[in-house]
Parts: structure tokens; sequence; C-alpha cells
């Protein structure tokens, strides 16, 4: 079985493009999402700082989105906010679910 992986796209928004940029995001999960995405969530930190984390079922399911531009939604939506995001990789080695 492969490594399941997250993949992070973050950056600050600025407060008047906010709305905006949460807009965009859930316009897109509304849509036909990649094969081989598991899960994505938009989070908001302090200071203006947002990031987008999506899991994946393996690498090759990443990288076959991050080939295509036009498929590379999450940086899209940080640079169309007005911010060049940053891009973090990490392979899932191990989780646990709560009961919640």
């Amino acid at each position: 079985m492969s490594e399941r992986v997250l993949s992070e796209v973050s950056g600050r928004i600025a407060a008047d493009r906010e709305g905006g940029f949460v807009a965009s995001y859930r316009a897109l999960v509304t849509g036909e999402l990649p094969e081989g995405l598991l899960r994505t969530e938009l989070l908001r930190g302090p200071d203006r700082h947002w990031r987008v984390q999506s899991l994946w079922r393996d690498m090759a399911a990443l990288e076959a989105v991050r080939a295509d531009p036009r498929m590379a939604a999450a940086p899209r939506l940080f640079r169309e906010a007005g911010t060049e995001p940053d891009l973090a990789v990490f392979l899932l080695t191990a989780d646990a679910s709560g009961t919640g």
C-alpha cells in the first residue's frame, strides 16, 4: 500500500480579500475534485494566515495534479487573492481518529 500524502498550501491574505478567498475555495470544492484527493480543508490562523491542507491517496495522485497548472487549484487561489503561497508536502506516517 502506498503512503498517503498531505499537501499544505499557505499564505497571508489581506483582510479585504478574505471573503473572496473563502468564497473561491467553497466554489472550488463544490465542483469535481481531482482523482486521488481524499480530503481537503481550509484553515484560518492568527494574523490572516490561511492554509489549505489536502490529503492524497499517494504521491502519484498529488504529482498528477501538480503537473497540470490548471489542476493545481490551491496555489492558484492564493495567487488570485494577491499572495505567493508557501508549499509543503508531508508523508502521512501515523494517524488516529476520534469519535468526536
